[in-house]
């Protein structure tokens, strides 16, 4: 998710000494240390993990593929959204691919500290008239040569901060789409909303919302696998990529929800794990950046942001209950430096979202990347040899 909103000291100048004296800036990286390959993270007590270099690993290693910027001042300057981020891709219902950016600005560059920022947007809804893999280009924006927002959000001063409306999932159920939103000072969630669009997003239904403490938080960011049959599956953490946080699944029946009420958590209780039972992290805890969860080919893939080592991976697994903790972690992006950057080597990485139409044998994900005032975007990268 977009990492200004009021905290920006994770940019301007701080950010552009970081990057020229070669250092990971992005928040210092969010005060990790730069990793290499895969590593474990931390599990629940007694549980292992499958990584990288084990017995059941792909007989090739995973390598990623930069295909394009999606976003930046030639591709979406045209839109008054020259600096912005995330692009939660959504296939929506007229065909058309709908990338759903996070914090967003104009002007000549990311406003540093003090500067204040120019036309602070936050969510955007960029669109490519295509929804084609090998043929996505943004040509067009919720509001037309000038990108609005795509709900009410006044980034209210907190502080020496400010709030914002940072996206965490866009989907599809039965030709209606669905936004899942993160409210209050980034980091500090104090509640988070659910929207609908019944006309490809151009205008947004609010629906409901739930506390930011719910379970402890670990309810703020939300990720949705559509399934086949009566029910979406939902991976939940906290917002937060410098707090510990397990990570929840519950399902929720396709026409119920809009009804955080109807939202059914998977726990242990009595020695078993079953529906309705206390909710119960599935992997573990460790710090999380953005997460994305889909169905796809008649398995489940959860990608996300790994911050210790820094990597974006992903997963394969049958079934939404699967045990996570002996799942494969594949890498897919690792951290590099600016102006170095080759195959799956990207300079402050961040996102990892499933582009829609992608397969197993044809992976797209879209990859986030800052690390100065001037370099602030949106990529695709194509990915191969998933396992």
């Amino acid at each position: 998710m977009t990492r200004l909103s009021g905290e920006q000291d994770a940019k301007g100048e701080k950010d552009a000494k970081d990057a020229t004296s070669g250092g990971y800036s992005r928040r210092k990286v969010l005060k990790i240390g730069i990793g290499v390959a895969v590593g474990a993270g931390v599990v629940g007590s007694g549980s292992g993990v499958a990584v990288a270099g084990g017995p059941d690993d792909p007989s090739s290693p995973t390598l990623a593929t930069k295909v394009k910027n999606l976003s930046g001042p030639a591709e979406t300057g045209p839109f008054a959204s020259p600096w912005t981020d995330l692009g939660i891709p959504v296939r929506c219902p007229d065909g058309t691919m709908l990338f759903v950016g996070g914090d967003t600005f104009n002007g000549d560059h990311v406003p540093r500290p003090g500067e204040g920022a120019d036309d602070w947007r936050a969510p955007v809804g960029l669109r490519s008239s295509s929804a084609d893999l090998n043929n996505l280009r943004i040509d067009g924006s919720v509001g037309g040569d000038h990108a609005i927002s795509l709900v009410d959000e006044p980034h209210n001063p907190v502080g020496d901060k400010a709030t914002t409306a940072i996206p965490s999932d866009v989907f599809v159920v039965d030709g209606v789409m669905y936004m899942h939103l993160m409210r209050g000072v980034i980091y500090d969630t104090h509640h988070t909303d659910f929207w609908r669009s019944t006309d490809n997003g151009e205008t947004w239904e609010y629906l409901c919302q739930w506390p930011g403490d719910l379970h402890g938080g670990q309810f703020q960011q939300k990720t949705y696998a559509v399934a086949e049959g009566d029910y979406c599956y939902v991976l939940s953490t906290v917002f937060n990529r410098e707090v510990a946080s397990g990570m929840l699944l519950h399902r929720v029946r396709k026409d119920s929800l809009g009804n955080p009420d109807a939202y059914e958590p998977w726990g242990y209780a009595d020695g078993d794990w079953r529906w309705g039972a206390p909710p119960t992290t599935v992997f573990g805890t460790r710090k999380w950046g953005e997460i994305c969860f889909r169905a796809m080919d008649g398995k489940y893939v959860l990608t996300w942001l790994n911050m210790s080592p820094l990597s974006i991976r992903a997963m394969v697994f049958p079934l939404p209950t699967s045990d996570l903790t002996r799942t494969l972690e594949q890498t897919m992006i690792l951290p590099g430096n600016p102006g170095q950057e080759a195959a799956n080597f990207v300079a402050s990485p961040y996102g990892g979202f499933v582009i829609p139409g992608s397969t197993f044998g044809n992976f797209h994900i879209v990859v986030s990347q800052w690390y100065d005032p001037w370099n602030y975007r949106f990529m695709q990268y194509k990915i191969n040899m998933l396992s």
